[in-house]
């Protein structure tokens, strides 16, 4: 793996500007996608299999209680978006949090990261260009799976290939079409809560529903524990807003706005969605086999529920295939521009897309379609560890490499951040604990720890693959540009950052060009 870099000076990447995107071979980043493209984003990225059918896994496992553990996971993910929102207007790149990694903790770091959210996204895909065969064989049972998969695949990736603000305009309308049967789906069930229209259940919808069968916690707080290596699934993905920072046309405006919705969020698709579920639905009524949107919409007499659940969740599948090929897509980029890839990953077409990152992804999903296919059916608890194992880990390598960050500009006297995150330095740590706690009860529960075993020899191979394949090139740590389109070591000139070169002046610190061990 190779990567371009300048003699003594670690890798520079052309990162980003003002006035233009990165630069790859062949062509150039353009910054094409609007506040309106990135708060969509932001908007749809939490919403897709997890909310639509892992909630139903999360509800019987903690109860009731369910909400206060999305209250807790969402509060953290908030945090974490924080930090990278910090990252993301101080360094603008399209690599995002994997060149942030390099920058601040080590090449090894970036790598490690990079490849990681890579092969998240990889393996979320998979599983979504499954399901949508599946939901397409609803409505057409004669048509071989495999012919909606390759369709999909195929439709997604030219698209993916075209511009980046196709790739914003289809997210801006997936996401339109699940937020609108969420309100819907919130509304009619407040109807029933508040006006006692009868429903199929027996008993008036309320408080006594949702509390009638056990209590807030029938399965105590070691249930709540427990359902977060369910819930913390449902926020995987929502990264991907760091990631559009190098082509959003003004990174400093669009990035803080779209991350500040996350707390309304998590409050409108989760907690509050959940609470109007089991107020009219029993949560041990509410069976991992069936969604608890079919339920509901079930519960308000609608007889067309099936095929209206099954349009929404088509949607959200094409919406998270198609947010996974745009992130993974842009992450391997900007692991190219550090040598932590094949540098032809960095080949951009005349539209500025990096189309070769396209075409693997295409490549890998439909390897990983077949072989899902070839695998037990009821895979999907093993699938959504696995990619939370990969979620969780990218998050915290966010949330120390944001910490490295802010050590090293307090050393070198620079002004704080315009975009801090709240509640430095306490409450990133306290998120830190939370995340590798998750981690742990993966590793505790008998059902999710195939995703450890998983994600440690992952990391173990990654391990071995920056120890022989990677150059002495990308072994350096990178210099990126900042918001002002200055390079960091310039940014901090004059400053004398602990991390400088021994001199003390700060022109080109040794941080950014020293060699990894």
């Amino acid at each position: 793996m190779s990567g371009g870099t300048r003699p003594g000076a670690g890798t520079r990447i052309d990162g980003p500007r003002p006035d233009g995107g990165a630069q790859g071979i062949g062509g150039t980043q353009r910054r094409v996608l609007t506040a309106r493209h990135v708060r969509f984003m932001a908007l749809g990225a939490a919403v897709g299999t997890g909310l639509f059918y892992g909630s139903a896994q999360a509800i019987q496992t903690a109860g009731p209680a369910v909400l206060l553990a999305y209250l807790i996971g969402g509060a953290a993910v908030f945090v974490i978006m924080r930090a990278l929102g910090e990252m993301a207007v101080r360094h603008p790149v399209s690599g995002s949090f994997g060149q942030y990694a390099a920058r601040y903790l080590g090449p090894l770091a970036g790598f490690t990261t990079g490849w990681t959210y890579t092969f998240e996204m990889i393996v979320v895909a998979i599983a979504d260009v499954t399901a949508f065969g599946v939901y397409m064989g609803f409505w057409f049972p004669d048509v071989a799976r495999w012919v909606w998969i390759v369709a999909a695949i195929l439709l997604l990736g030219a698209l993916n290939l075209v511009t980046a603000r196709v790739f914003g305009e289809l997210e801006f309308w997936f996401a339109l079409v699940k937020v609108a049967a969420i309100v819907a789906m919130i509304v009619g069930g407040a109807a029933i809560v508040v006006f006692g229209f009868a429903t199929a259940s027996p008993g008036a919808a309320g408080l006594d529903t949702l509390l009638g069968s056990g209590g807030f916690a029938p399965h105590g707080v070691l249930g709540v524990v427990a359902s977060f290596a369910i819930v913390m699934f449902a926020f995987g993905g929502i990264e991907v807003i760091g990631i559009t920072a190098g082509e959003s046309e003004d990174p400093r405006r669009v990035i803080p706005r779209a991350i500040n919705t996350v707390p309304v969020r998590i409050l409108l698709f989760y907690v509050l969605t959940l609470a109007v579920i089991m107020m009219i639905v029993p949560w041990d009524r509410i069976g991992v086999g069936e969604s608890p949107f079919v339920t509901i919409f079930s519960e308000l007499g609608i007889p067309a529920a099936a095929h209206i659940l099954n349009a929404v969740v088509i949607t959200a599948a094409l919406s998270a295939i198609n947010s996974d090929i745009f992130g993974a897509g842009r992450m391997m980029f900007g692991l190219a521009a550090q040598g932590h890839a094949p540098r032809a990953f960095m080949r951009l077409s005349r539209s500025g897309v990096p189309w070769l990152t396209v075409g693997v992804m295409m490549s890998a999903l439909a390897v990983g379609a077949l072989v899902n296919a070839l695998l037990p059916e009821d895979v999907f608890a093993v699938v959504a560890s696995i990619a939370t194992f990969a979620t969780v880990w990218t998050w915290v390598m966010i949330l120390l490499t944001h910490a490295a960050m802010r050590r090293e500009l307090r050393r070198a006297g620079a002004p704080a951040p315009a975009f801090a995150v709240p509640g430095w330095p306490w409450l990133p740590a306290l998120t830190l604990a939370f995340v590798l706690g998750v981690l742990v009860v993966i590793a505790v529960l008998p059902e999710t720890r195939i995703a450890l075993v998983v994600g440690v020899s992952w990391l173990l191979g990654l391990l071995l693959a920056y120890r022989f394949l990677v150059r002495p090139e990308g072994k350096t740590r990178p210099v990126l540009p900042t918001g002002d389109g200055q390079d960091d070591a310039d940014a901090d000139n004059g400053n004398g950052n602990g991390n400088g070169n021994g001199n003390g002046n700060g022109g080109g610190s040794a941080d950014a060009v020293a060699p990894a061990p």
